[in-house]
């Protein structure tokens, strides 16, 4: 029996134990541990609070609550503390994402107090894979340079408004968006084709750990699809990726997007998990 019913907000005094945490299952938990590995867990770095429950020592669950809400290794009685926190807090983050069982029991017991949600992906598989792809990787997809910003650019809006359902340019302009996007091709994790100033293909590797590492952001100019650019671009990346950051690729996709589910298993993915989310 956990000697706390409630959550509590985090330091950086806890963040050995909030890496063992997350360490637990590593392919779930990147999003959220290339965050802690990065920047910490102070709010003002983190863009956000992460949440414990347990006392310290005895840490059994985490909740990053930014930008967006994603559970951790979190039970029935760690959800009601998190649920509890979140609905005197009122909605601050654009989704709630992570593993389905939690996610789902979560938005359950904030839906009456946040109203409807925009849109809710119910089953999101988890993909991973940790092998050289079987199938040949497009030799014209490359990282992209940073004074090819304004080409990309677009490609990514016009992902983002496909998957998300809404435009990334909403409320601020886009200015977050932009930083995200420029951030990602300075680091070196925004790959693309691109031919005679057209992006064919791109895709981003958006969260890195030394264990596993995400991409997100794949996309196919809509004229050139079925052709087997997805396949050959996402060879590639997966190539990129295992031998630049991590031992395991991974990614989340709608359970209905059954074309691209198609895609990842070609190029070598399996499916390990399911997320859900959702979205406001």
């Amino acid at each position: 029996m956990l000697r706390t019913s409630a959550s509590r907000v985090l330091d950086d005094s806890d963040r050995d134990e909030v890496l063992a945490l997350l360490d637990a299952d590593p392919v779930a938990n990147v999003f959220v541990s290339s965050r802690v590995r990065a920047v910490g867990l102070n709010p003002a770095r983190l863009g956000g609070q992460m949440w414990g429950f347990g006392p310290r020592g005895g840490l059994v669950s985490l909740c990053y609550a930014g930008a967006n809400m994603v559970p951790v290794s979190a039970g029935p009685e760690a959800v009601h503390a998190f649920a509890d926190r979140a609905r005197k807090q009122g909605r601050r983050c654009s989704s709630i994402v992570g593993q389905v069982d939690a996610v789902s029991l979560l938005w359950e017991r904030l839906e009456p107090h946040w109203g409807r949600a925009r849109a809710i992906r119910w089953a999101q598989p988890v993909m991973a894979t940790s092998r050289k792809p079987p199938v040949p990787a497009d030799p014209l997809v490359r990282r992209v340079r940073p004074d090819e910003f304004d080409v990309l650019l677009p490609a990514c809006v016009a992902m983002f408004t496909e998957e998300v359902g809404v435009s990334p340019n909403l409320g601020d302009g886009g200015a977050l968006y932009r930083t995200r996007v420029a951030e990602l091709i300075r680091i070196g994790r925004s790959y693309a084709r691109i031919d005679d100033g057209r992006v064919v293909f791109k895709a981003e590797i958006g969260a890195v750990t030394p264990h596993a590492c995400q991409i997100q952001g794949v996309w196919v100019a809509p004229e050139l699809r079925g052709r087997g650019y997805a396949v050959a671009g996402m060879a590639a990346v997966v190539e990129a990726a295992l031998g630049c950051f991590a031992p395991v690729v991974s990614l989340y996709v709608n359970d209905f997007n059954q074309s691209a589910r198609a895609v990842y298993r070609k190029v070598g993915f399996h499916e390990i998990d399911t997320f859900m989310s959702v979205l406001f």
